[in-house]
């Protein structure tokens, strides 16, 4: 597996990552808790390095479940979680008192069976605590060896500066995608700047770009999917179109649709890391072979114009939550 580091902070993880939020929470029920511990250890048998998980996911279900895969590995491995939500719940407020981050930073070392946080990222920002009280408490939380590397997830350029004036940013984690482009107006330029390495959730397009979801597709109450107005049936067929697309290099190249949207998403930066998650061993296994899927300079200049082309039906996160990101 090849490797990355993530920005200017020296942490080096392998280039593509582990989402592991779907295991426990967000897409469906929870998955056989065995099973996932199997494939977590797939996972670093191939050679991943790079873990993410959350106190949110369960809530807390999908820690623990990460602490007691990765116990036997932990010097081998990387592990990212979050805080800021109250009492641990995504659907409650955001809650980013410096008592509660190290309320949570303690509480997740317990679930993760380590010692110490290798990435903590601010889940979502709070507009009630100034950035600079929640980098301070980090920096303090570092101080203290109990966290490595500080970050923080889908927040704007602004609340990132300030940060990072504070406590060093490791690296920001906001979705990012052939399907989902607006990173690349100013948070990337932000990041290059400051030398932040840049994480993207759903590289996937939350599954879509794989070619696995059409307008018959269902989703239970239980998956995330089902309130994203992205996935209501009119806006999955009108943004085939852009799956159709994918579909057709893949086969010029003879592999798949998720491969190439994960080797678009690598050949953009050297200091990105994409995330997708998976509950799947063939799924991991695919998603893990983007990394030998090279796009020449000429295929991504042709790839790009095609996708400034193509226009993308449905918002990515229903109303209520989309007011949570970009602050």
């Amino acid at each position: 597996m090849k490797t990355r580091q993530l920005g200017n902070s020296g942490l080096e993880v392998s280039a593509i990552g582990l989402g592991c939020m779907g295991m426990s929470f967000g897409y469906g029920p929870a998955k056989d808790k065995q099973e996932m511990i199997t494939l977590l250890h797939e996972a670093v048998d191939h050679g991943v390095t790079f873990f993410d998980t959350a106190e949110c996911y369960g809530p807390f279900t999908n820690e623990e479940l990460v602490g007691e895969a990765l116990e036997p590995v932990r010097d081998k491995v990387v592990i990212a979680t979050k805080f800021g939500f109250q009492d641990g719940d995504s659907h409650k407020l955001q809650d980013s008192r410096p008592e509660r981050i190290r309320e949570v930073a303690d509480a997740s070392l317990k679930r993760l069976r380590t010692d110490r946080i290798d990435l903590f990222y601010q889940h979502r920002v709070d507009p009630n605590i100034p950035i600079e009280d929640v980098a301070g408490t980090v920096k303090e939380l570092i101080q203290q060896g109990k966290v490595k590397y500080f970050g923080l997830s889908e927040a704007g350029v602004q609340t990132i500066r300030r940060a990072h004036a504070v406590q060093p940013l490791t690296a920001i984690q906001s979705e990012y995608s052939m399907m989902w482009r607006q990173p690349e107006e100013e948070l990337l330029p932000t990041l290059e700047e400051f030398g932040i390495g840049f994480v993207p959730f759903s590289p996937l397009g939350k599954g879509f770009l794989t070619g696995s979801i059409d307008k018959n597709t269902t989703f239970g109450s239980s998956d995330f999917r089902s309130i994203v107005p992205r996935f209501t049936p009119e806006n999955i067929e009108a943004n085939q179109v852009l799956v159709n697309m994918i579909h057709d290099i893949a086969a010029g190249k003879s592999v798949t649709p998720a491969q190439i949207a994960l080797a678009w998403v690598l050949a953009q930066k050297p200091w990105i890391v994409p995330i997708p998650g998976t509950t799947k061993l063939h799924r991991l296994e695919e998603n893990l072979g983007a990394t030998d899927v090279e796009l020449t300079d000429r295929e991504l200049s042709e790839l790009n114009e095609a996708l400034s082309n193509i226009q993308i039906f449905g918002d990515r996160y229903p109303q209520h939550l989309a007011a949570r990101a970009g602050k």
